[in-house]
């Protein structure tokens, strides 16, 4: 099991039914039901993987005001550590440690500047997103405080990524192996805390976030290329979740 990477996707919604619809029109995803008629996880199918799943936003985090959002898990030794680790570094655990039968032990975590995400130590092989989910990406308030506690907590490592204009982005890597990406949070994000950000892979990026508008998504971030990496749009679903669709540049 490779530690350290996100290894599974999960939009909290209010509203799992359209968000099933919405995604299966958008993308062509498929649905498998995990243990049906016990648990009724319906999970993300594409090319006989499964990639992630659609969860109820708990009641609990509504009240406090979190709106639907995509929430990566990354694999970890120990949840129960990962959690430890956090607090001891300012983050703030939000749900567990706790186990799911079968399936492994999760706490979800909220970094000193307000991002959210799981901690989750997988029972078994951790299942592999990749061509589904391309990449995720920290839009932090500020970069140093964000590479001191992600390697704190995981164990993650930076590396300074040269762009085109003269910018630099940040590479978070686990070992030798890219596991996610680190910036500023734009401007054109809004107000409010920073927030992880996650990109679902298509063939062409123009054409699939003006479905999202004809499903009932809205275009936050209209089409645009980024040299050298490919070319990116954010989206809102009709819940409200943020994601970004990306086409990476070919090689």
């Amino acid at each position: 099991m490779s530690t350290g990477r996100i290894g599974w996707h999960e939009l909290m919604t209010t509203d799992v039914e359209k968000a099933k619809s919405f995604y299966g029109e958008l993308l062509g995803w498929g649905i498998e039901v995990y243990k049906p008629g016990e648990m009724d996880y319906p999970m993300i199918s594409v090319n006989g993987g499964q990639h992630g799943g659609f969860a109820e936003l708990p009641e609990q985090a509504r009240k406090a005001g979190a709106p639907p959002h995509w929430l990566a898990h990354v694999i970890v030794e120990s949840a129960d550590e990962a959690a430890s680790r956090a607090e001891a570094s300012g983050g703030n655990v939000l749900v567990g440690p706790m186990s799911i039968p079968e399936v492994g032990r999760f706490a979800v975590i909220a970094d000193p500047q307000g991002a959210v995400f799981s901690a989750f130590q997988a029972e078994g092989e951790a299942p592999t997103p990749e061509g589904v989910f391309l990449w995720d990406e920290l839009l932090a308030i500020d970069i140093e405080a964000a590479k001191s506690f992600y390697g704190s907590v995981l164990g993650w490592t930076t590396e300074p990524m040269e762009m085109a204009g003269g910018s630099t982005y940040t590479l978070f890597k686990a070992g030798d192996q890219m596991v996610g990406g680190l910036m500023l949070k734009p401007e054109q994000a809004g107000p409010g805390p920073a927030a992880w950000m996650t990109y679902l892979a298509t063939d062409d990026v123009d054409a699939t976030a003006a479905r999202a508008q004809k499903l009932g998504g809205s275009v936050l971030q209209p089409a645009f290329d980024v040299p050298t990496v490919g070319r990116i749009a954010v989206i809102a679903d009709p819940t409200g979740a943020v994601v970004g669709l990306f086409k990476p540049e070919q090689r």
